[in-house]
């Protein structure tokens, strides 16, 4: 394969994905607000287009045209590059998520995800590690201290949570062996019971890691100031958060890059933890085999997604203090915890006992 080939599926794959990630986003706030009307007996959005699927397109094209208004006393280049920050790297992170199994075109294998990275864990930990720097440069940039005192508060949340997140990921390194999402999806697949067993249909998922799948998700939950982790944006007590000195389409980038990640967040728990586009096999033909992992992939993040709206509907915001106890206290000692006794298991697992 050429350079020029490589650039041109690098950019085909590159403009996919973003496209793929604004319609989603366009999806997820429709549904999440029908899901919780239905949950609080309303009917919530209904009048533009059919069932209201229209209203985000609607309140997007709004914020993109609604006039720009800067306040007088902002650092003007970090209050323009902050929205920036904390969009691209969510697009960023679907990047390197595997949506489906590689299929031959002719004589090419084609990968259905931006790029396969060995190392795909430790990017997808950087790339959210400097959504932190777009709420410190937001709330530090405005000029004004409730955007300030919002981005201090919030930066400590991610901080913390993000640390109980990575902790939650070592133990899925140590049982797939890899550290990219195609070994790990890979790891996952058959069963782990022998093919006479009763048990031969439970598939060999990272589920069985029960603890560090609650871990990652709540600290997902955390890491994308939903609630009841949404300090972020205590409206009756900081005004707005780190954003409130952004109006119009500067703050639909926010609104984008929190809707993104909350897929992101649910499509990395399916990939580490549900098998990724693993799942039944019906003996579909060659020619349309590799629709099904796509439509198992979705069915999977969307079912989290659910989870992520039924906990906004269900749950109220916790205070400041409980929020920054339950991540220290809590859910980093016990991730510490649940890594030594993996790794116990493992060594027993792979060496046997020391005495045997």
């Amino acid at each position: 394969m050429t350079g020029w080939e490589l650039l041109i599926e690098g950019v085909i794959k590159a403009v996919a994905v973003f496209a793929l990630v604004l319609t989603t986003v366009i999806i997820l706030v429709w549904f999440e607000r029908k899901v919780v009307a239905d949950m609080q007996n309303r009917l919530g959005p209904m009048r533009a287009g059919p069932y209201g699927i229209l209203q985000t397109v609607a309140d997007g094209v709004k914020l993109l045209v609604k006039e720009p208004v800067v306040p007088r006393k902002v650092e003007y280049g970090l209050y323009m590059v902050a929205p920036i920050a904390a969009l691209i790297p969510a697009i960023l992170i679907f990047m390197v998520i595997p949506i489906g199994r590689p299929f031959t075109l002719g004589d090419r294998v084609i990968n259905l995800a931006g790029t396969d990275l060995n190392v795909a864990l430790l990017y997808v930990l950087a790339m959210s590690s400097i959504a932190v720097y777009a709420v410190v440069l937001a709330g530090w940039s405005s000029g004004s201290k409730y955007p300030l005192l919002g981005s201090v508060r919030a930066s400590a949340q991610m901080i913390s949570y993000e640390a109980a997140m990575g902790l939650a990921l070592v133990p899925v390194v140590m049982f797939a062996g890899s550290a990219s999402f195609t070994g790990i999806v890979e790891s996952q697949m058959g069963s782990y019971f022998s093919e006479d067993s009763i048990l031969r249909f439970i598939p060999a998922w990272h589920l069985i890691l029960i603890p560090s799948f609650v871990i990652f998700f709540v600290s997902g939950v955390a890491e994308t100031n939903r609630a009841p982790f949404d300090l972020v944006e205590a409206e009756n007590e900081i005004v707005g958060g780190y954003h409130t000195e952004y109006g119009g389409f500067r703050f639909a980038m926010f609104f984008l890059a929190e809707y993104a990640n909350i897929f992101n967040i649910s499509a990395l728990t399916t990939t580490l933890f549900l098998g990724g586009w693993l799942g039944p096999d019906f003996g579909t033909p060659d020619w349309i085999s590799w629709v099904f992992p796509i439509f198992w992939f979705m069915f999977k993040t969307f079912l989290l997604v659910f989870m992520f709206v039924w906990i906004r509907a269900s749950l109220p915001r916790m205070r400041y203090d409980q929020l920054m106890s339950f991540g220290w206290k809590r859910l980093i000692p016990f991730s510490l915890l649940w890594i030594v006794l993996m790794a116990v298991s493992l060594g027993v697992r792979d060496l046997g006992l020391p005495w045997s």
